[in-house]
């Protein structure tokens, strides 16, 4: 494997290697280029039959430990795409008793500048099928089933860190439950640009030396393969930007955004037990110690790792942003490093969308009197009273208030009788529109 032993002078030696699922995309890429060959009478089908053992067993990972060369190499792939025609071309040779050379019969009608760029899209796409899609259903559902069960749990409301007027456990549960399957449309509306695959441009997005049919035969075979609905891609676009793979990873950039806003609030509703929030208590966290020094400490542990892995998503977008703006002219200049950062993204995102919907918002248990009382000790119910005496009387009256008179001792103060004030102070009234408590 000359490529393959004399590319590591030049690439970096990081130790960086290429994810399982993007090994198995270039696998499935290198078997549908076989079958597609074989079919149109370009390659014979014992080296074709050979080629196609050896790239199955590529994405079953039996050669894993093969795929030497480093993410950081050269920007088209061409170490990814030498490295794997090598190594398929070895085995195969092995298996079918014939001379496979990795360019002339594995790499047929191929160029690294479009199989590379096809292999993660595949890659992206199936990954994204089976673990992130399935993942955020599960969390939109977990949430869901939550925000209807604590409907009337209700709490104090808070803006800018200070009190405000009340709301429901379950609304703020519904907020995020909301913004979830929103993420998810956002990911099957890019899925579905992803899945537009260049192979068949071979180097400039042409086709030269390729059968015309070349394109099409690859995709159906594909689709055979994986049953993922990839479709032809304009060729030129394909090798030339990356920008379906940054629309991509912007979605699920979106996704950690309102996954390190959701394990905030559970943090802090959590913060305490006794000197802080403390509206709600994990159990699961419980399971570890929370601190080396100070037994008996829990600590929001599941929550604080999934804003780790929001922050580290984001970052990974910025890279793929811009790897994206790598190139010139008919190439795509950060093809490995935006498969490798996106595929991690979408590793990343659904552990942590599994892991904090079962055993963070699954597993709470709200102070449900606790939640009551900060709801009724706010400041901020004197808004109930500013369309009735005005905003000038409320806000002097909620002067009071921050130095300690209750919201009864006020609104006795206006006259209003007991019967009266528990009408205006029922707070399930008060977490749904309306102008007049009164009324």
């Amino acid at each position: 494997m000359k490529y393959t032993e004399h590319a590591p002078k030049l690439f970096m030696n990081t130790g960086t290697r290429f994810p399982r699922k993007i090994i198995w995309g270039i696998g499935a890429v290198k078997w549908a280029c076989a079958k597609a060959n074989v079919s149109l009478g370009l390659l014979d089908r014992e080296r074709g039959d050979s080629i196609m053992k050896a790239s199955m067993e590529l994405m079953e990972g039996k050669h894993d430990d093969k795929i030497v060369l480093d993410v950081f190499q050269t920007g088209s792939g061409t170490g990814l795409n030498m490295n794997v025609n090598e190594v398929i071309a070895e085995v195969a040779s092995f298996y079918s008793g014939l001379k496979v050379h990795p360019n002339d019969h594995v790499n047929l009608g191929q160029s690294s500048n479009d199989v590379v760029p096809t292999s993660i899209r595949v890659a992206s796409v199936s990954l994204a099928e089976e673990s992130l899609i399935p993942s955020l259903e599960h969390a939109v559902s977990v949430i869901s089933s939550k925000s209807k069960e604590y409907a009337d749990y209700v709490k104090a409301g808070r803006t800018h860190l200070r009190d405000a007027l009340p709301v429901t456990f379950g609304q703020e549960l519904g907020a995020y439950a909301d913004a979830l399957t929103h993420d998810e449309y956002l990911v099957k509306s890019a899925l579905d640009y992803v899945k537009e695959l260049p192979i068949g441009g071979t180097a400039t997005g042409t086709g030269l030396n390729t059968h015309p049919d070349f394109q099409s035969k690859v995709i159906s075979e594909l689709n055979s393969l994986t049953g993922l609905g990839f479709k032809p891609a304009n060729t030129f676009r394909g090798l030339r930007l990356l920008t379906d793979m940054l629309s991509m990873s912007s979605s699920m950039r979106t996704i950690a955004i309102d996954l390190y806003r959701m394990a905030q609030d559970f943090r802090l509703m959590f913060s305490g037990p006794f000197t802080s929030i403390g509206e709600i208590d994990i159990p699961s966290q419980e399971e570890i110690a929370g601190s080396s020094i100070m037994p008996g400490k829990t600590n929001p542990v599941t929550a604080e790792a999934m804003m780790l892995i929001s922050a580290q998503v984001v970052g990974l977008d910025h890279a793929v942003q811009f790897a994206s703006m790598l190139g010139e002219f008919e190439l795509a200049m950060g093809v490995p490093l935006v498969g490798y950062d996106v595929v991690t993204e979408i590793s990343l995102l659904s552990e942590a969308l599994g892991k904090f919907s079962d055993l963070v918002v699954n597993g709470s248990v709200p102070n449900k009197e606790k939640m009551l009382r900060y709801a009724e000790s706010s400041p901020s119910l004197i808004t109930v009273l500013s369309p009735i005496i005005g905003y000038d009387k409320a806000a002097e009256i909620g002067k009071k208030l921050n130095k300690g008179m209750s919201i009864r001792e006020a609104l006795r103060g206006l006259g209003y009788k007991d019967e009266e004030i528990d009408k205006i102070l029922d707070l399930k009234k008060l977490v749904k529109p309306g102008t007049n408590p009164l009324s």
